[in-house]
């Protein structure tokens, strides 16, 4: 099957390139390397990938690119992640996560037969308030806290658009907190990659707000098996994929100080605007029509992290 994968050189756009390749696919990637690292890439490229330096928000290349290539499934995971990013730059957010997501489906619509997996965000998309009590699943009411959040939501609606307007055979994938080797201190899961950083270096980890608020961890492995899953099925619509529990920060930290075995005594510091306090997604829509289901627990997962980031020291 020929692929495309947006966001190839990023953390768990490589790992999806990587799972592809295994599989036989014939796999380009889409990346400027503004955040995604060409390295990341180094046994992929020897093994067939093709990198292409373009800009997702650049339509003419891209709609060049998937001329030239015309993929059959599409892994769109190229965008803008930051939420401080967001809430300081919203249009630059928007240009990325809308504008690009567009540019790819104008490009994509006339393809027969192609299918576009879309990456979007359940860690920022629901919001929070008193009164919500994760997990939440996908009827939850989309209430974002940040323009991050906001822009993955509009992508969304565009995906359901183009299938609704053309026939484009798309599903959103709506992911928790992804962890794990090779991951990018930045987004919101950077966290484990911030953590194992610091305390391998012997430095003082920090942790924002009183770190008590919860994410929903998912491994990445389990991630990309999801986004294959989503390929190569013909189901529409957006599903959730986690693994339904909240972790909070300490707790965390406190796992990955065990999986390293270095104490972990972390440094308190304000809360950052816009981050959410406590979500978890629940994953049941994604098992009853996909068939997926998360299989790595969270020590075992923060287990392969540590041990992957303390190779690389």
């Amino acid at each position: 099957m020929r692929a495309l994968v947006t966001g190839g050189a990023g953390f768990i756009g490589s790992h999806v390139v990587d799972a592809l390749l295994e599989r036989g696919d014939e796999v380009a990637v889409l990346d400027d390397l503004s955040t995604g690292r060409r390295e990341n890439l180094a046994d992929a490229l020897g093994s067939g990938a093709e990198l292409i330096e373009v800009d997702v928000t650049d339509a003419a290349a891209v709609a060049g690119l998937i001329e030239s290539r015309r993929p059959q499934v599409i892994f769109h995971l190229a965008g803008q992640m930051d939420v401080r990013v967001s809430i300081s730059d919203p249009i630059f957010d928007m240009r990325v996560n809308v504008g690009g997501t567009i540019n790819l489906l104008e490009a994509t619509r006339r393809l027969e037969g192609a299918r576009i997996v879309f990456t979007s965000t359940g860690g920022a998309i629901y919001g929070e308030g008193s009164w919500r009590d994760p997990p939440l699943d996908e009827t939850a009411a989309v209430l974002p806290d940040a323009p991050y959040g906001q822009s993955k939501y509009a992508a969304e609606g565009y995906l359901s658009l183009y299938h609704r307007l053309y026939d484009l055979s798309t599903i959103s994938l709506r992911l928790g907190n992804v962890y794990g080797p090779r991951q990018d201190p930045l987004g919101e899961a950077g966290v484990v990659a911030i953590f194992c950083g610091a305390l391998l270096d012997g430095r003082t980890p920090r942790v924002f707000g009183d770190g008590r608020q919860t994410r929903d961890y998912v491994y990445v492995a389990d991630v990309v098996e999801a986004m294959l899953t989503a390929g190569g099925s013909d189901v529409v619509g957006t599903f959730n994929i986690g693994t339904g529990v909240e972790t909070s920060v300490l707790e965390l930290g406190r796992m990955l100080g065990e999986a390293l075995d270095r104490p972990f005594g972390p440094e308190m510091a304000p809360s950052r605007p816009g981050e959410v306090q406590r979500i978890a997604i629940d994953s049941s829509q994604a098992a009853g029509q996909l068939g997926w289901s998360a299989q790595t627990s969270l020590a075992e997962g923060l287990s392969r992290t540590a041990e992957a980031f303390a190779a690389r020291q």
